[in-house]
């Protein structure tokens, strides 16, 4: 639907955060469809490329870094392991915590994922050009990192 088309009110669509939210849920719409079809969900990604990004972790230090609460981590890896995309084994310093890692089929999905996930960029972002998009992602990355500043 074209802005000319919209049904909003114009004091909504002029504000850019009701613009965010608004590609926000469209995005979302179009990653979980497309991730569903694998067997994925958003949040395995995320697990995925922290892991591979950073290595090993425990699951807090994992959540942090996937940006998770604990009761979406937990049960994020529950899947993940059954799945055997990553592997929960003791901590050598404290038994008592657990270290998550990827496997080998675990990289393999991530890199799956990340095919679809870039697909859906494509998809998503299409009335843009690459400048544009650059651009764009730049200014929400500032916008973001000013956000956890404060």
């Amino acid at each position: 639907m074209s802005s000319a088309e919209s049904i909003a009110p114009a004091l909504l669509t002029t504000k850019p955060t009701w613009l965010i939210s608004q590609v926000s849920l469209h995005a979302h719409g179009v990653i979980a469809a497309r991730i569903g079809r694998v067997g994925a969900r958003g949040y395995h990604f995320r697990v995925l490329a922290a892991l591979a990004e950073f290595g090993p972790a425990s699951q807090a230090s994992l959540g942090r870094h996937a940006e998770m609460d604990r009761s979406d981590i937990t049960a994020t890896v529950g899947e993940l392991a059954a799945a055997g995309l990553v592997r929960r084994g003791p901590d050598a310093d404290d038994r008592r915590r657990n270290v998550i890692a990827i496997t080998d089929a675990g990289l393999t999905r991530l890199r799956e994922l990340d095919g679809i996930l870039t697909a859906v960029q494509d998809e998503v972002l299409a009335a843009l050009s690459a400048d544009e998009r650059s651009t764009l992602t730049s200014l929400l990355q500032r916008v973001l990192d000013s956000a956890r500043e404060n």
